[in-house]
């Protein structure tokens, strides 16, 4: 196995695409993984990636020969608790939880038996603290860093390490959405929707996908070798 070769799920689009592209960059084999396969070609063919799998992030195939894996799936809503579903809380923990989980066992086998790995959860300022509106969303954000550090614990003596990566408003297609949707439920324009988002970071704005994707890069280096069960906040300040 490679200790170059790096798995992006989520690499398609998004914080997915910038980690994808940045560990091209330095020098890693990157394969992205995702249910859609268009995002996942034009990946490829723009050279942020070398390969790709269409597959479910939660029912991944056998993935073996992978050394680093960065986990960008993940899904985002938002409701008042009274009107937020337990499918909705359902949904939440399936794609940002159990999908997680189903992406490390499939790559872990692999990385023990080889004694070196890194596994990267993309999680979010939600796991460290609370906001209105996100019951489930939080919920599953906070269980993924729970997850994060019992198993960091787990492997730590066997050369793999197991750390978050906690964005806060970053400027992407889900953030666009809730901007979106702010601006229809408060009849807001633009502008206002999206400055009631960048109000959370004291810097003023949203964090881009490529100070995510440094971290993370960070992270899956021989450097980071003793950084292990931590989570990491891109957010100006806060957290």
């Amino acid at each position: 196995m490679s200790r170059a070769h790096a798995l992006v799920a989520g690499g398609g689009t998004g914080i997915g695409l910038a980690c994808a592209r940045a560990l091209t960059a330095a020098g890693y084999s990157v394969t992205v993984l995702g249910r859609r396969e268009a995002p996942l070609l034009a990946a490829v063919a723009s050279g942020a990636a070398a390969g790709l799998l269409v597959a479910d992030a939660g029912s991944p195939p056998p993935l073996q020969a992978f050394s680093v894996l960065v986990n960008a799936a993940g899904v985002a809503e938002s409701a008042p608790f009274h009107r937020t579903p337990a499918e909705m809380f359902q949904r939440a923990l399936e794609v940002n939880l159990l999908a997680a989980v189903a992406l490390t066992h499939a790559v872990l086998p692999g990385m023990l038996a080889a004694g070196h790995g890194r596994v990267v959860h993309i999680a979010s300022t939600a796991a460290l603290r609370g906001y209105p509106y996100t019951t489930a969303y939080t919920a599953s954000k906070h269980a993924l860093l729970g997850f994060c550090r019992a198993l960091a614990l787990e492997v730590a003596a066997k050369g793999v390490t197991v750390n978050a990566v906690c964005p806060g408003f970053t400027e992407t297609a889900i953030v666009a959405d809730s901007i979106a949707r702010i601006a229809a439920r408060t009849g807001r324009g633009d502008a206002e929707a999206r400055a009631e988002l960048t109000r959370h970071n004291p810097q003023g704005r949203l964090v881009q996908p490529d100070e995510v994707a440094a971290a993370v890069l960070y992270l899956c280096g021989d450097g980071a070798a003793a950084v292990n069960g931590v989570a990491l906040p891109i957010a100006g300040g806060e957290i």
